[in-house]
């Protein structure tokens, strides 16, 4: 790859550019990292063929064979989204009795809601909704607004990870069907988010900013990650790689089978989503993310170049949804203009100027030597 430089670059098969992104880096012949980042990806982890069917019915075989005498065999988050929506018309398909779980954070769009209400009345899946404290996430987002992080969402995303693999843990459940793949969502630059799983830098955050306890928040604490996920082993399984996914054909299949209507962005199903990604990302840091979801699609010859260029043509946020938006996002926050004005141009920082998890090895340095010599008495088998 080629040194950076600070005169502008697009990619020259993708729409990714060097505008707030400081890691991109380009090939001789003006190819960006991220193509090369997808094709590795694609290649070890996706199975659009029969091999990826052949994946998905041992899989299910499996879920159904540990979850005999049990409600249910595995659990899934439901946002009403083009991902999960997917996810459980494929969970159907394959005979699976998920437990659908949705998060609710208080920004659900009616849109959102009637989705959920087609899908698991359509499919006869139990919906047990996750209706989060809003006092105590409301200070939070307050405090991330505050703190001028670029990862606002990574709380809401934290918070329902945490409750997915609490509840799997509790109801003896040992398989999370998550909608996350590479074929839609694998570019994103590192600058632009912050782990999802760092509970430390979420309580340091709120310690600088925030002023209501978080009595009830659900924490990715010690107990998930180390009582949940290693011993009593829940874990997340990536359905969508083993399965064809064309976005606009699947929109379609869902449309058509399940009476889903669409959002008109990815993650729009929450107003907050919607107002994050259309305002507060391209107006404080610069971020255009819809850069890097078109990106993938180019990558995995879904769309061209062309018509990514066209999508990035038309506005990013309607003018009268927007102003309709900006009333309720404030009004809801309880912040006035003139707050969210200085929120808005005090200028950008880093995630790790707070505190924030370190690997284990890093943290306990003794570890490292303990698990080698460890590993050499007992090789796995």
């Amino acid at each position: 790859m080629e040194a950076k430089s600070n005169s502008y670059r697009q990619c020259s098969i993708s729409v990714m550019d060097n505008i707030a992104d400081p890691d991109i880096s380009f090939d001789d012949k003006g190819i960006c990292n991220y193509y090369y980042e997808f094709k590795k990806a694609y290649a070890e982890n996706v199975h659009e063929d029969a091999e990826g069917e052949r994946i998905l019915q041992d899989l299910a075989a499996k879920i159904k064979e540990e979850g005999k005498g049990k409600q249910y065999d595995c659990i899934m988050g439901l946002s009403g989204g083009v991902d999960s929506t997917y996810v459980a018309y494929t969970a159907h398909r394959l005979g699976l009795r998920p437990l659908a779980i949705h998060f609710d954070n208080g920004w659900n769009s009616e849109l959102a809601v009637k989705n959920i209400e087609n899908i698991v009345s359509k499919l006869g899946f139990d919906l047990s909704t996750y209706v989060i404290n809003w006092e105590e996430f409301k200070d939070l987002q307050i405090a991330y607004l505050k703190a001028s992080v670029v990862d606002i969402e990574a709380i809401t995303d934290h918070a329902i990870f945490a409750t997915l693999y609490r509840l799997a843990g509790q109801n003896n459940i040992k398989y999370i069907l998550s909608g996350t793949n590479v074929q839609t969502e694998n570019t994103l630059p590192k600058t632009w988010i912050h782990p999802k799983s760092d509970h430390v830098n979420i309580q340091a955050i709120h310690k600088a900013y925030g002023k209501v306890p978080l009595k009830t928040f659900p924490f990715m604490d010690a107990k998930v990650k180390r009582y949940y996920q290693q011993v009593k082993g829940v874990h997340s399984i990536s359905v969508l790689n083993n399965l064809p996914y064309n976005k606009k054909e699947v929109k379609s299949l869902i449309q058509e089978k399940l009476g889903w209507r669409d959002y008109g962005g990815k993650h729009y199903e929450s107003i907050w989503t919607r107002f994050y990604q259309g305002y507060i990302l391209p107006e404080k840091f610069k971020i255009d993310k819809r850069k890097a979801h078109l990106s993938d699609l180019i990558f995995g010859g879904q769309i061209t170049k062309a018509e990514a260029l066209e999508e990035l043509a038309r506005p990013m946020y309607d003018p009268e949804q927007f102003r309709q938006d900006y009333d309720f996002v404030l009004k809801k926050l309880g912040l006035t203009e003139q707050q969210f004005k200085a929120i808005m141009d005090t200028p950008p920082r880093s995630h790790y100027d707070f505190d924030y998890e370190m690997p284990i090895d890093k943290r306990y340095p003794l570890l490292k030597p303990i698990k080698k010599i460890y590993r050499t008495i007992f090789p796995a088998k």
